[in-house]
């Protein structure tokens, strides 16, 4: 393999596509209202002090979290996929935000942090903005999960003894 090829961006996209992933909308107020985007690149840094992290393109969200000094982060359940859709920039639900404070969150997602961005680092095409968390909420429930380009979701209830070894 050359170094070409293992740096491709389509054949990079496909082998990152292996690792399964949550699904999120990451949503943040502005002056001109509420705004959210669907994001699978999200993930907890730190435990003391509690940091998370998204991981955002050169998109509209990113301008928004640039200007911004919070952002909340909704772990999506496996009955709202078409929620996912409609954040991924396809519209197709009325979204009405369930707001906690500072933070707008998404009705009937499994779990809901709210954060503080605390600092910014470029990445690449990327930027990462990570958030000191200031509300945090969970709930119990089947995870939407996204897996090869494909949304899935997880069979909960299974047992180790259904795996051959």
């Amino acid at each position: 393999m050359t170094a070409a090829t293992a740096t491709d961006p389509r054949r990079f996209r496909t082998a990152m596509g292996r690792f399964a992933t949550g699904v999120t909308v990451v949503t943040t107020r502005t002056a001109g209202g509420v705004h959210g985007m669907t994001a699978n690149g999200f993930l907890s840094v730190s435990l003391d002090p509690p940091l998370i992290l998204v991981s955002l393109g050169a998109c509209t969200m990113a301008r928004h979290l640039h200007a911004g000094d919070r952002y909340a982060v909704t772990v999506l359940s496996s009955d709202q996929e078409e929620v996912s859709r409609h954040f991924g920039g396809r519209p197709s639900v009325d979204v009405r935000f369930d707001v906690r404070g500072r933070f707008d969150f998404i009705p009937g997602g499994l779990a809901f942090v709210g954060c503080r961005i605390v600092d910014r680092h470029p990445a690449g095409d990327h930027t990462l903005f990570l958030g000191e968390v200031e509300h945090l909420d969970h709930r119990d429930g089947t995870p939407l999960l996204f897996y090869t380009g494909s949304y899935r979701t997880l069979n909960v209830g299974l047992t180790e003894d259904v795996f051959f070894y």
